[in-house]
């Protein structure tokens, strides 16, 4: 019943509209650029193909939807491709996510301009609606943001990132002290698709940990 109208609103919210065109030349993959780097994401080294498909479908055909969901928020796997090789720099991983927390508040009648960008501890995944978790912080779309940290995605699905970011009634980043805070929070202001941001979110922080 929803499944249509929830991809729908996902793709609206990373990719422009209007018919697709090639924007990046000599890159014609699903394997995801980087905004860090510029190349490819996705290591063939490290995943053979019989190991890659074992790992892709253990995301897509467990019974257990909750365990599901927690695996492709750890997935490294699913990181390593974008949604469409029109938008390279696009995140498959952030797409599917958003697109369940969309579908989990659809479902729960709650419409898209009912709806939130949250920040939580990063202790505390909800379901079907975090979208994000880090050592640092969580983001979740929901309906109440329970005291924390919030900004309205807006009246209807379109890229929209930068906007809701900017909105929210507290940040996560300590952006006074911290230069890869400062880093971070610059470029998050200046992307638009939610699924580019929070894989750069990922990347980033992925960075700091291994610095």
């Amino acid at each position: 019943m929803y499944r249509d109208g929830v991809d729908v609103s996902g793709v609206a919210l990373s990719r422009p509209n209007g018919k697709p065109e090639q924007t990046v030349d000599n890159h014609e993959t699903h394997y995801r650029l980087s905004l860090l780097t510029g190349t490819s994401h996705y290591d063939p080294e490290e995943f053979s193909r019989p190991r890659l498909s074992e790992v892709i479908t253990d995301l897509l055909t467990g019974s257990d939807p909750e365990a599901m969901h927690r695996a492709w928020l750890t997935s490294d796997v699913a990181s390593g491709f974008n949604e469409s090789i029109y938008y390279p720099y696009t995140s498959l991983k952030y797409h599917t996510l958003l697109v369940a927390a969309l579908l989990d508040n659809y479902r729960a009648g709650y419409e898209f301009a009912d709806l939130l960008l949250v920040v939580d501890d990063t202790e505390e995944i909800v379901p079907h609606r975090t979208v994000y978790t880090g050592d640092r912080f969580a983001l979740r779309i929901d309906e109440s943001a329970g005291g924390n940290p919030w900004a309205r995605l807006g009246s209807r699905p379109w890229r929209s990132w930068a906007s809701a970011w900017k909105r929210l009634t507290a940040h996560p980043l300590d952006v006074n002290h911290d230069k890869h805070d400062m880093v971070l929070d610059t470029n998050l202001r200046r992307i638009w698709s939610w699924s580019t941001a929070l894989q750069y979110i990922e990347d980033l922080e992925t960075r700091r940990e291994n610095a």
